[in-house]
């Protein structure tokens, strides 16, 4: 990390870190004596403070880098948004597109209760993987033997939820990369199935899974489709922590759960289907640099992530004095070595979210070879694995 960017990142970090262990020690308190006995009134409480923490990526995005998110969608869809219940699946494009999914949950009033399948080492990370754990994210381990009843006990302890909740998965099962186009176009050439070229083949078994256990309670489905217009850089954890602005353009589609077909089968060749539209969609995006001015909405710049930050940000820097001023810290060489070091620790923790946040480092998910013609199709799991 280049020591320009650090100077800007480390305050940052220490803001995010200390007010998010504040925020994951009340967590555990209400864990333990709230959850045994009531599990919705702990929900409620856990989701305010789920968005108090969550609130200050959300300020990074909308007020310290600027990035402009143009949603595309039709009005009933965007009005009905934070409403219901909803399984959002997407094209996962770009190193912050659950960023984008956040922004998009904030503006509909459901931060606090925006849900992802996410791979099992997320929920390590420290601060915001903690918190993502006690609000109830699934978190897999990429291999469907064990990954099976994980994902149907998660969902089915959603049943009773008692907000709104949205319940996001990535069915490309990865992030995008050339490398991994060039992969995908490798296995549906040789599997006899449409060869993409903006998307990567949905790996249906989570989706149909999801779908199973959640058309009895949950209403819809929320398809999105995330493109990132040519004259934009791609955005990365790096360029928002750098104040660097970009343009994400988000195309949203809603569909009635109770519209999908009955048949596992049927509904993964729903999704693949979808797919496939939303291929010829990008290829529309890529060639207008729009989904259609017609469709676009204004999401607006709400103050609330900004009232939050400045909020955090007096409390740290009040204690931070009343501390240094009780303790002396430095005015010893060892409480500045002390300080150093927490500083180290810092610009290491922030270095650590950066890079798992990079699609250079995700894994491509392992497409068995095709045995015949349009009857193989990828079956994983549809987690995501980096996020």
């Amino acid at each position: 990390m280049a020591i320009a960017a650090a100077a800007v990142i480390v305050p940052l970090g220490v803001l995010f870190f200390i007010s998010g262990l504040v925020i994951n020690l009340i967590q555990v308190t209400f864990f333990v004596l709230v959850r045994p006995i009531s599990k919705s009134t702990y929900r409620r409480i856990n989701r305010i403070l789920a968005e108090l923490l969550w609130l200050e990526l959300v300020w990074i995005v909308d007020w310290w880098a600027g990035v402009k998110i143009k949603v595309y969608a039709d009005p009933k869809t965007f009005n009905i948004m934070g409403k219901e219940h909803a399984l959002v699946i997407a094209n996962h494009r770009s190193d912050i597109d659950w960023l984008v999914g956040w922004i998009l949950a904030q503006r509909s009033g459901c931060l606090g209760s925006s849900l992802a399948v996410m791979k099992k080492s997320s929920k390590l990370l420290p601060v915001i993987g903690w918190s993502m754990w006690f609000s109830e994210y699934l978190f897999l381990e990429r291999s469907w033997a064990k990954d099976e009843r994980t994902l149907k006990s998660g969902l089915q302890r959603l049943r009773d939820y008692p907000l709104p909740f949205w319940l996001a998965l990535f069915v490309e099962g990865t992030r995008f990369t050339q490398a991994k186009l060039l992969a995908a176009q490798e296995y549906a050439a040789s599997a006899g199935l449409p060869v993409p070229r903006n998307v990567l083949i949905p790996r249906t078994k989570g989706f149909v899974t999801a779908v199973s256990h959640m058309r009895s309670f949950v209403p819809a489905i929320y398809d999105a489709t995330i493109c990132i217009p040519k004259s934009s850089p791609a955005p990365t954890m790096l360029r928002l922590f750098k104040g660097q602005p970009s343009v994400v353009h988000v195309h949203l589609q809603r569909h009635e759960m109770k519209d999908l077909p009955e048949n596992d089968d049927a509904i993964a060749q729903w999704c693949r289907d979808i797919f496939v539209a939303k291929d010829k969609l990008l290829d529309k995006h890529i060639a207008e640099d729009t989904f259609g001015e017609e469709k676009l909405q204004d999401i607006g710049r709400p103050m609330k992530s900004l009232m939050v930050v400045a909020c955090w940000a007096c409390i740290l820097i009040l204690g931070i004095i009343n501390f240094l001023k009780a303790t002396a810290l430095l005015s010893s060489w060892k409480g500045v070595a002390i300080s150093a070091a927490l500083m180290a620790v810092v610009t290491v923790l922030m270095q650590v979210l950066i890079n798992f946040s990079k699609s250079e480092r995700s894994t491509a998910s392992k497409v068995a070879p095709a045995k015949e013609k349009n009857v193989n199709q990828p079956t994983g799991n549809g987690q995501d694995k980096t996020h």
